[in-house]
């Protein structure tokens, strides 16, 4: 099969100084540093330059007398184990080294409030600090829309919730979810032991772009309007009626449920319908990520994966992860076929060579390869650069294309 190699024009505009920055705003937000031990939450997402911002942010504390460590603040990850969301930190490139503080991984909680769903947790190293300085990127979620998604208030339900709170928060229908986090949010907030956020919005990209400092009574005010400003910058796919959408790599790295919905518009649970667009026929998956560390969380969202895929889940972690977030649906294995070889002579014959679109993951969105007749839809799109024709060329059944 022939394919047309597409560029997309996609919101560039990095920040020249992170560090820089980070300070900056630290220091405007003119509040008493907790004197004494400060938490710094530590996620489970690929963020661009997270380890210099969670370092500079570390040595700002640390300057005002504070003495900073770093909480793996990841709900029901990697196991929901303490060994296992350590772990996670450390492969993301997040180790003590990097970031300059001691990591502190605990799953044991205190419990801080009660909502209708269950109870409010917060990670007992968190609770017994000085402060938390809550640090997340700001983004559309996965599961939900509303004014909140995943941000600040989140990490401070979710990720600092543990398994308990991610539980909790999950029980939740999905169009109830944004108030539960709203509600949850205000009862974590009201215990005084959040001291800041640092809300980190990322370009087309994904590049540091905008760094947000915001006192913990301005965050319910604050990420709505963040939220906003992130849409502006959100990588989306260039067309709306795809036949064959191929995914090269899923994992948790690029998204919380392994691809990210809000891009695929497969959101795979039983309360909320997909999204309106784009409308996708058949999803392809064809690896999972190191990063991911087995946790395939979203292969329900393929109906095709690789035998390589499949081979690579660790179910156990899969299951956790999924069961926390309250819809099994997204674990589910649909069809394995042998090697990616197979995978597409047998979509051609099914579903014919129209339609296609591959991507590397759900993050990266600068190239991509479509089909010749999508490509010739594209070249009226001012935002896509329309370039050469290849060939799709497969090593020991593995597709094989350098993204760049």
């Amino acid at each position: 099969m022939k394919f047309v190699k597409v560029r997309q024009q996609l919101v560039s505009n990095p920040l020249s100084d992170v560090a820089g920055t980070v300070r900056q705003q630290l220091d405007g937000l003119n509040l008493d540093v907790p004197q004494g031990e400060v938490a710094i939450t530590v996620g489970s997402r690929g963020i661009a330059n997270l380890a210099t911002i969670l370092h500079t942010a570390g040595d700002w504390l640390r300057d005002q007398g504070a003495t900073p460590f770093a909480v793996p603040a990841m709900g029901s990850h990697n196991g929901a184990t303490a060994e296992g969301q350590r772990a996670m930190v450390e492969s993301l490139g997040f180790d003590e080294a990097a970031i300059g503080m001691p990591i502190r991984s605990s799953m044991e909680t205190v419990v801080v409030g009660h909502v209708a769903t269950g109870d409010v947790h917060m990670d007992r190293h968190a609770y017994e600090s000085a402060g938390v300085l809550i640090v997340n990127r700001v983004k559309l979620h996965t599961c939900f829309a509303g004014t909140l998604a995943s941000g600040l208030t989140k990490m401070m339900v979710v990720g600092l919730g543990k398994l308990g709170g991610a539980e909790t928060f999950h029980k939740a229908l999905a169009p109830d979810r944004c108030a539960n986090l709203i509600e949850m949010g205000r009862q974590v907030l009201a215990t005084g032991k959040i001291w800041a956020g640092l809300a980190i919005l990322e370009d087309g990209f994904d590049q540091t772009s905008e760094l947000h400092a915001v006192a913990a009574a301005d965050i319910p005010a604050r990420e709505p309007q963040l939220l906003e400003r992130h849409e502006e910058l959100f990588a989306r796919l260039p067309v709306d009626d795809i036949n064959v959408l191929i995914v090269n790599t899923m994992g948790k790295n690029f998204s919380g449920t392994g691809m990210d919905t809000n891009v695929i518009g497969r959101r795979g649970l039983n309360d909320e319908g997909d999204l309106p667009k784009p409308h996708v026929g058949t999803i392809v998956a064809l690896e999972l990520s190191e990063k991911s560390q087995g946790n395939a969380i979203g292969v329900g969202l393929a109906d095709y994966i690789t035998q390589r895929l499949h081979d690579a889940i660790n179910m156990e972690k899969t299951l956790i992860n999924t069961r926390a977030t309250g819809d099994m649906r997204r674990a589910d294995i649909h069809t394995v076929v042998t090697n990616d070889e197979e995978l597409f002579h047998h979509l051609a014959g099914t579903n014919g060579e129209h339609g296609w679109v591959i991507i590397p993951n759900t993050l990266h969105l600068e190239t991509l390869l479509v089909s010749p007749d999508v490509a010739e839809l594209l070249r009226g799109n001012s935002q896509c650069e329309v370039q050469d024709a290849v060939e799709a060329e497969f090593v020991d059944g593995r597709f094989c294309f350098v993204w760049v």
